[in-house]
């Protein structure tokens, strides 16, 4: 089965952003937390001290996407680039956690903590 991507995909539209996400990698066990760096439909790059290769097949666990499976199209340093079997849609990745219809917005939210002693805190 041949994940990568023929031709030159640079002109697709990628959308920049710092997204922490796990990655998984054929023939390597375990789970390893990357940083995403550009997301689009098609693929992402990715950076972290995991150590991938051209053509091998990983899967990206991306926050509101899920598991995406793809492989590896390009290395430097610690820096990869990704090209998905399947488009996603990267908007979603931008959702902030927990701000679905029902969500209550930040402002609303009781305090974690009671304050004591007229609401300062002695140090």
């Amino acid at each position: 089965m041949e994940l990568m991507i023929k031709g030159d995909n640079r002109q697709i539209a990628r959308d920049s952003l710092f997204l922490l996400a796990d990655l998984r990698v054929d023939g390597i066990e375990g789970e390893h937390r990357i940083k995403v760096r550009n997301l689009s439909a098609r693929g992402m790059m990715g950076e972290g001290v995991v150590r991938v290769v051209p053509g091998a097949f990983v899967s990206v666990n991306i926050r509101n996407v899920g598991w995406v499976d793809g492989s590896v199209a390009w290395v430097q340093d610690s820096r990869f680039g990704v090209a998905f079997r399947d488009d996603i849609d990267p908007k979603l990745a931008r959702v902030p956690i927990g701000s679905g219809e029902n969500a209550t917005p930040r402002h609303a939210r009781g305090h974690r903590r009671p304050m004591t002693g007229g609401g300062l805190r002695k140090i």
